[in-house]
């Protein structure tokens, strides 16, 4: 029995040794949720300090901006437009989710109170707040909170509709908004004003008011939809975020796939212009140049030999020989010998002198 006691107060003994070397744990670690801390509390334009943070989501990229008109208690009230975007920075926790990087110091747009705002890109939302003056910027108070009714998103939000045909060539993609609010205040919130923002990748969302026409009681809840539209030939993915009283009240991502209508459109057009081009200049050249002239065989477009032809004279009675009669037949004459010149004719009633190597007769002897 005294050994099982022995063992609890060796335990309690190490505890109190250990904990000074082991130090306190803060209280964001303790819970789980995220956590920041800065090298330096305030600093000037021009400077850097070193954030670090522990108690994020391992390889997970984070965005670091100073904002003004913001306290960790209300987090940052004029949304991102009160942060120096510009001039953010992005970093990605490691294994562990910790994470170590410098951050310039430039004023923001708004006044201080100011915060190092750290809060995630992609994936689930988180974010963290660490207070810091920036030297020499202006100090105002901050908003009074509205009394009376306050609402709050009480299911997750969610994008109804679809693309259609026009979507596909480029027409502007849109969706409607879904979600449930309720009013956890004392008073009524009649015809709320809800901004509605879309972001494309890590850049600031674009912020437009709609206007809800209704009224909320204490207590109660209701379902407001709300539309939201992109410019044309958008694609990519998107983030639709929603905002009421300055504050950010819930985020739905949005996929948005590429307008391939617009692609084949432009690889038609690429093959129909030049091949219309090259038809209307040979039918410009066919008019231009000179005609040929038009053989037996009709029009001849290609490249032609020239012909060769043997041409013999023509065989035709002489003027001066007298007609024949056609029961007589005469021996037709030879191309080279004339009537007048034939030696089996005679020429004026004459026999033809003998040639020189005709053979000679024998006269009396």
């Amino acid at each position: 029995m005294s050994g099982k006691l022995r063992i609890p107060a060796l335990v309690a003994v190490l505890a109190l040794v250990l904990a000074p070397l082991v130090g306190p744990v803060s209280s964001a670690s303790a819970a789980g949720k995220p956590s920041v801390k800065l090298s330096k509390s305030q600093a000037g334009t021009g400077g850097s300090i070193t954030v670090t943070g522990s108690g994020w989501r391992p390889k997970t990229l984070l965005m670091m901006l100073i904002c003004g008109q913001s306290v960790p208690s209300r987090g940052v009230i004029g949304g991102t437009n009160s942060c120096a975007n510009s001039d953010g920075r992005a970093v990605t926790t490691d294994a562990k989710g910790n994470f170590s990087k410098q951050l310039p110091v430039t004023e923001p747009p708004k006044p201080c109170p100011c915060v190092v705002h750290v809060a995630t890109v992609t994936g689930e939302k988180a974010d963290a707040d660490a207070i810091f003056m920036v030297a020499g910027h202006s100090v105002e108070p901050l908003p009074k909170e509205e009394s009376g009714g306050r609402l709050s998103v009480l299911t997750d939000t969610r994008l109804d509709g679809s693309s259609g045909l026009l979507t596909w060539f480029g027409s502007p993609p849109a969706r409607t908004l879904v979600f449930t609010v309720g009013n956890v205040g004392t008073a009524s919130v009649k015809n709320p004003v809800f901004q509605v923002g879309t972001s494309h990748g890590v850049f600031a969302p674009q912020w437009e008011e709609q206007q809800w026409r209704g009224t909320i009681a204490p207590g109660r809840k209701a379902q407001i939809k709300l539309p939201v539209e992109l410019s044309a030939g958008a694609h990519g993915d998107y983030t639709v975020s929603l905002k009421y009283g300055g504050k950010v009240l819930a985020e739905q991502p949005w996929g948005v796939g590429r307008p391939w209508g617009v692609t084949l459109f432009w690889i038609l057009l690429c093959v129909v212009v030049p091949g219309a081009v090259f038809r209307i200049g040979m039918a410009v050249v066919d008019r231009v140049r000179p005609h040929r002239p038009i053989g037996r065989g009709g029009r001849h477009r290609g490249f032609r030999l020239p012909e060769l032809t043997v041409r013999i004279p023509k065989l035709s009675p002489s003027p001066a020989s007298p007609p024949v009669s056609p029961k007589t037949s005469t021996t037709p004459s030879l191309p080279w010998f004339t009537p007048d010149s034939d030696p089996g004719t005679v020429a004026n009633g004459q026999l033809s002198a003998p040639q020189e190597n005709s053979p000679t007769t024998k006269g009396n002897t």
